[in-house]
């Protein structure tokens, strides 16, 4: 008999041009002024300019609040709660990638309780109910829009830490795939290959189950036969919209199957050298997969034929051998080849980078049971 599994998604309008339902959503959760949170690079793709004009002719007040870096920071969450009370806002719009989003996310939890965000960190740590939340992604691969996490820097440390409760999964995600359409080469398939990790760590973790794994599955393969292409031809409007169902179906899943080792390493070398999150696990992914494929066989055999590798007649070495290679080969169609020691991480630096992996909520759903040694033995394996 399966275990009892929770479900938590938000509601989705998904489809060119949801992004104008944003006005009518405001005004059901009875909207006194807006907290508009975005980014510089969205503003000036001008997409801010649009959900402002939406809003202004909807008659809505709003605020917008802008200074989002791309790893959202403790101190802009904090700065962009005290604007929102100043302001007297009571709903939250967030328009960008996974920095606005979760920092939309971080700033609801601080005007609700009152306390630092930094209190936060962990699995259901949020009791008071925040403001409702209206997101539009402007990438293809975060999936903050659909997912129970929020990831924030702490540059004191220089570490992300995890926020996961349901309480931050938005109240509605308006998922359009033509705010893609600003987004380059390089952000494309970092976005790209995020989303693609979270579909396999969800569907190998250890808290999926058969709702999560029908997502998981249909991500993959949307992501594997769109991503390349879409790399190449960022003109083709279908390839876009498969690519951000691809996200949306894998942040759906790994909201609610949690992730893997692949991700408690990149949360850490992120918060450490501020590299972009799908970059982070890009130079990780092949080398978890090898360190985890034999705690998950099956499923990981499950991921290959997905990916469009048969199968038929080969051992559990030669798949996972294929597997591997599959990985590598779409990393490098997309242009993602970097390892850490060209990124600038060193020997010395993995201790530290091994002392906050272990620490993160997302190992403990990682299908192999991991100590400081094994994380260690990763990250000098991707140098």
């Amino acid at each position: 008999m399966s275990r009892l599994r929770k479900f938590v998604a938000p509601e989705i309008i998904f489809g060119s041009g949801a992004r104008k339902m944003v006005a009518n959503y405001a005004i059901t959760f009875g909207a006194r002024r807006v907290l508009l949170v975005s980014d510089p690079g969205v503003v000036a793709a001008g997409w801010l300019d649009e959900v402002q004009a939406l809003l202004h002719e909807a008659d809505l007040d709003f605020v917008s609040y802008t200074a989002v870096s791309s790893n959202p920071r403790v101190e802009e969450v904090m700065a962009g709660a005290e604007l929102y009370r100043e302001q007297n806002c009571n709903v939250i719009i967030a328009i960008g990638g996974g920095s606005p989003m979760d920092c939309a996310k971080g700033i609801g939890i601080v005007v609700a309780h009152g306390r630092s965000i930094l209190e936060f960190e962990g699995i259901d740590k949020i009791q008071v109910a925040i403001p409702p939340l209206i997101f539009i992604p402007t990438t293809a691969g975060t999936s903050a829009d659909v997912s129970q996490f929020a990831i924030i820097s702490d540059q004191e440390k220089r570490v992300k830490f995890s926020i996961v409760s349901k309480s931050v999964v938005p109240d509605v995600a308006l998922i359009d795939p033509d705010t893609t359409r600003t987004m380059g080469s390089f952000l494309t398939a970092c976005t790209g290959v995020d989303a693609l990790v979270h579909a396999i760590e969800a569907f190998v973790s250890t808290g999926s189950g058969p709702m999560t794994d029908m997502h998981a599955l249909d991500a993959i393969r949307l992501i594997n036969n769109h991503l390349v292409l879409l790399v190449e031809q960022p003109d083709d409007d279908y390839l876009r919209e498969q690519v951000m169902l691809g996200s949306m179906k894998a942040g759906l899943a790994f909201s609610n199957a949690i992730l893997g080792a692949v991700h408690a390493m990149s949360h850490s070398l992120g918060g450490y050298l501020d590299l972009p999150h799908g970059l982070c696990n890009a130079m990780l992914l092949e080398h978890v997969i090898d360190y985890n494929y034999t705690s998950a066989e099956d499923r990981f055999g499950v991921v290959a034929q997905t990916l469009g590798i048969d199968t038929r007649g080969l051992s559990r070495v030669q798949i996972k051998k294929r597997l591997l290679s599959h990985v590598c080969c779409l990393k490098r169609q997309v242009g993602l080849q970097q390892t850490l020691g060209t990124q600038g991480v060193h020997m010395t630096d993995i201790p530290y980078l091994t002392d906050n992996a272990i620490k993160d909520p997302c190992i403990l759903t990682n299908p192999r049971k991991s100590n400081h040694r094994d994380l260690a033995s990763l990250y000098e394996e991707a140098l």
